[in-house]
């Protein structure tokens, strides 16, 4: 209600697999070429999302793309199956390096860059990729490629005249959201502040179509339609002092999103963590990144550039971090 409905459907939603076709142990590790720490690490993530990994896997994608040039979609392709199927203990994402300035033109070979920024453009550049002969569509059947299917979720924001109660609803798509954390030590905090009504301040507020004029009022956002893959970003940039903020904030391995949707009755909409980045270093324009990953055998890794090591979940849940990836 209230959504535009997609004139095609680019990808069945019957297409995707949420669980892994083949089990196996982790693939390479990824070179670091000077500064790449920041892409390995979101290439190892998007590895070890099972659904985009079968899809790219089914070969799919490429048996039937006509794009000239560079298609992030088959560079993906071609990158997972060498990582996953190689012999080697790591292997150089060469494609990636090589094609960094479409994929991203702000990103420059050698200089440390942010691991959300290229999660983003990557996400941006594979949705291109879905779309090179499907651009005259509308924009919600854009929103049906495989990127949206699997990483993209709609939000609803409600504003609530508080002088007659009239709701005023409108929706957002989205592939990852962002989170506050700056006054709080837990996940679940955060997200139960997110779906807090807040009162408008009168600057905000729009005229109610029932009042007829500006009037008081609250908004309230919530998920109104659930992804299959949730990618949370923790914020730990300061926007006022441009500082990091170092704490650790509490996230659970398992993880209800039932509490924050627009419908709260029904049954609980679980998700899982398969892969965390972390960011060590003293602020968010220098230091490292790197990550855990849960491969297709149900074990935790932590992969670090070239090294791929083995660890336990206490480890994945006592981290600092950065990003955090839960499957359905």
């Amino acid at each position: 209600k209230g959504m535009a409905l997609p004139q095609r459907i680019l990808l069945s939603p019957e297409k995707i697999c949420m669980d892994w076709q083949q089990r196996q142990r982790p693939g390479a590790g990824l070179l670091n070429l000077g500064n790449t720490c920041y892409i390995n690490v979101i290439l190892q993530c998007l590895t070890y999302t099972p659904p985009l990994a079968n899809y790219l896997l089914s070969n799919e994608h490429s048996q039937s793309c006509q794009q000239q040039g560079f298609c992030m979609m088959c560079v993906m392709e071609v990158h997972i199956r060498k990582v996953l199927h190689s012999s080697a203990s790591a292997i150089l994402p060469g494609a990636v390096l090589r094609d960094l300035k479409f994929i991203g033109e702000e990103f420059e070979y050698g200089r440390q860059e942010n691991a959300y920024e290229f999660l983003r453009c990557a996400l941006n550049a594979m949705q291109r990729a879905c779309l090179n002969s499907s651009s005259n569509m509308n924009t919600s059947s854009q929103e049906t490629t495989i990127i949206h299917q699997i990483f993209g979720g709609f939000m609803r924001s409600r504003v609530k005249c508080l002088s007659c109660q009239a709701v005023t609803d409108s929706y957002k798509a989205f592939l990852d959201v962002s989170l506050d954390i700056r006054a709080a030590s837990s996940l679940i905090a955060v997200l139960e502040d997110c779906v807090t009504p807040k009162e408008l301040d009168l600057k905000e507020c729009c005229k109610c179509s029932k009042c007829k004029k500006k009037v008081a009022a609250s908004k309230r956002v919530t998920i109104h339609q659930a992804p299959r893959v949730l990618t949370l970003c923790l914020e730990r940039a300061d926007q006022w002092t441009g500082r990091k903020i170092s704490k650790f904030v509490d996230y659970p391995e398992y993880l209800d999103l039932r509490p924050y949707m627009s419908d709260t009755a029904g049954e609980p909409l679980l998700c899982s963590l398969y892969a965390i980045v972390v960011h060590s270093g003293d602020t968010c324009l220098e230091g490292h990144f790197f990550c855990y990953t849960k491969a297709s055998n149900g074990l935790w890794y932590k992969m670090d550039d070239e090294s791929v090591d083995s660890c336990d979940t206490h480890t994945v849940l006592g981290q600092q971090a950065y990003l955090l990836f839960y499957a359905r």
